[in-house]
């Protein structure tokens, strides 16, 4: 059983706008026609971006008529995935990972920042309705930890300070620089090592 909820205000109704239409019939037309069912996660997210961050039951049976699919098989895999929001998130959802690569890197003060921000408590709007937070397990960016991810972007090598520059930005609607905020290129290693050149010349 999901231990996700929908929200309980819920829009009446939900089509695609036309970007949106264009994007789910172009990923429709890459399936045989009868498979088109296995796109139903592409539509859930482009539902999803299309409607602030967040994807209401009414988009769910509007998805579910798209693909000729029953509602309850979309429920099940809305509600299942965590990537899935069934409740308002904000323009801006914060996600923090507290795995232990993060936390052992100072996730800790990623989310006093968060909550001094944004909101006390996670899964919470701001006051402007425009963001919220919420811890995660592992992004998948050990190396760079403490990270944190807004919408589709990742924000790396954080402390305290970073975030709070970067939570000041997004809450003023500006878009902060992502990647890096110790300078690195991708997962490249600080302070120019060359470790394996090292071993050869030894």
């Amino acid at each position: 059983m999901s231990l996700k909820r929908p929200a309980k205000d819920q829009p009446q109704s939900f089509e695609f706008n036309s970007s949106s239409l264009d994007a789910a019939n172009k990923i429709i037309s890459q399936y045989p026609k009868e498979k088109k069912q296995s796109a139903v996660m592409a539509l859930l997210y482009i539902a999803q971006k299309q409607n602030n961050n967040w994807i209401p039951l009414v988009a769910m049976k509007y998805v579910a008529k798209f693909l000729d699919m029953p509602y309850i098989k979309v429920y099940e895999v809305a509600t299942f995935y965590s990537m899935f929001n069934l409740s308002p998130v904000g323009k801006y959802f914060v996600q923090v990972c507290t795995t232990t690569p993060c936390m052992i890197r100072g996730a800790n003060k990623l989310i006093e920042a968060c909550k001094e921000k944004i909101s006390k408590h996670q899964s919470e709007l701001s006051t402007d309705k425009n963001c919220s937070w919420v811890e995660v397990e592992c992004l998948g960016a050990c190396v760079t930890a403490p990270m944190m991810q807004i919408n589709n972007d990742y924000y790396e090598d954080l402390d305290k300070e970073k975030t709070l520059e970067i939570l000041d930005k997004i809450l003023k609607d500006e878009t902060p620089k992502s990647g890096s905020y110790r300078g690195r290129i991708n997962n490249e290693p600080e302070n120019n090592r060359k470790t394996l050149m090292e071993l050869k010349n030894a």
